[in-house]
């Protein structure tokens, strides 16, 4: 289950707008970054697990 496109951006539109109210925006540019990281490695366990599953 990969995460969508507009999924994804509303998660980061929420993570944004609480930045904005809490004036953290290095807050943003991080739990950004902690995002995209989960999705690549989601992803590639993702493509180990299609892999392994079609050799049995």
């Amino acid at each position: 289950m990969n995460i969508n496109k507009p999924m994804y951006y509303f998660w980061i539109f929420v993570i944004s707008i609480i930045a904005l109210f809490t004036g953290e925006i290095a807050t943003v540019m991080m739990l950004y970054l902690i995002l995209v990281t989960l999705n690549a490695i989601h992803s590639t366990i993702q493509n180990f697990y299609d892999d392994w599953k079609s050799r049995f």
